[in-house]
């Protein structure tokens, strides 16, 4: 591409994008009091909103049902020509209509009206024309209209349907501030995204339990230690005592520390080459006591207790000190928890 052609590719981005921000730019500078009022049907709604809009309207009311929905709003996407060949019975008496046109003339949008009206549901209109047929049969109407298209001709919605997109987004965030939104919340809807792993994952829902937790006595060998390490491919063992409670663990880093100090590796037991739960005050390396976590805490919670002590397995404990697992590191970042 010639330098004077890439000049021209970026100057019509640039004009685009200026003629877009310009659109939005005016809907903050004309809100006023219907969106209130918008707001304030919505989120008195006690059935779900119901989004409808034909061709890129109807593209850009999806979006909107969406991030409605997600965000603490019931809602799904209606489309006007489907509903009005029977999908109009998914609509309920106490569901509120958000309907989209930037006319405000679109024939399949209007031709849910007299459904509406029938059963006398809320109707917010989304629209460029406050004068037009959909405007005039709203309770509500919210003006995004724009001075120009970013298209030269004039015909590809472009900056009005930014502007729809816009607006659709101020009611769903203003909605989530009402009803006081938490991140918590938000987690519950999306279990599959790393922000519901990060909140929603706890350490019982990724700690090896039962045979799969790697578990000796005090008094067993160090090598059938070292081959319960080995079978369980965790890089530790713990060593319990006849009540299940921790006595200490075992890791890989014991044994080499053990063997380059001298230890007779065939004559030791577990509890010799652990690290003891309960130290005596002045022993060295009290910073190795085993780190422990409750199976209720959340694995971000895990993961930055590995992170602070750079280790990469912790001994989940319930209340009376009785090991019920182990999580790992390897088990943490699998499942995209970072």
């Amino acid at each position: 591409m010639s330098t004077r052609h890439a000049d021209g590719t970026l100057e019509e981005g640039r004009r685009v994008l200026a003629v877009e921000a310009r659109a939005v730019q005016a809907l903050v500078e004309r809100l006023d009091h219907h969106f209130s009022k918008a707001v304030e049907l919505l989120m008195g709604c006690k059935g779900k909103v119901v989004v409808s809009g034909m061709g890129k309207s109807g593209q850009v009311g999806q979006k909107i049902a969406a991030t409605l929905a997600s965000t603490g709003t019931p809602s799904f996407f209606l489309h006007p020509a489907e509903g009005i060949h029977g999908d109009l019975g998914m609509v309920a008496k106490h569901d509120v209509m958000l309907a989209i046109s930037n006319s405000g003339e679109v024939q399949e949008v209007l031709q849910l009206l007299p459904f509406v009206k029938r059963i006398n549901i809320p109707l917010v209109a989304l629209t460029g024309r406050v004068n037009s047929t959909l405007a005039k049969n709203s309770d509500v109407t919210l003006d995004v209209s724009v001075s120009e298209e970013a298209c030269p001709l004039g015909l590809t919605p472009t900056a009005s349907t930014t502007a729809a997109l816009a607006m659709g987004d101020a009611l769903a965030i203003a909605l989530l501030q009402r009803r006081g939104f938490k991140q918590e919340d938000y987690a519950q809807f999306h279990p599959g995204g790393t922000l519901g792993r990060r909140l929603l994952v706890k350490v019982r829902d990724l700690m090896h339990t039962g045979s799969d937790m790697p578990r000796v006595r005090p008094n067993t060998p160090g090598s059938e230690a070292m081959l319960e390490m080995t079978g369980k491919r965790l890089g530790m063992t713990t060593v319990l005592d006849e009540a299940g409670k921790l006595v200490g663990v075992v890791t890989d880093g014991d044994l080499r520390r053990f063997l380059q100090g001298g230890g007779d590796f065939t004559t030791a037991t577990a509890a010799e080459l652990a690290n003891p739960v309960h130290k005596r005050v002045g022993e060295e390396n009290q910073n190795r006591t085993p780190k422990t976590v409750g199976p209720d805490e959340l694995a971000t919670a895990a993961l930055a207790l590995m992170e602070r002590h750079t280790i990469t397995a912790l001994v989940v404990i319930d209340r009376h000190q009785r090991a019920m697992g182990v999580v790992h590191l390897h088990d943490i970042l699998k499942n995209g928890i970072v």
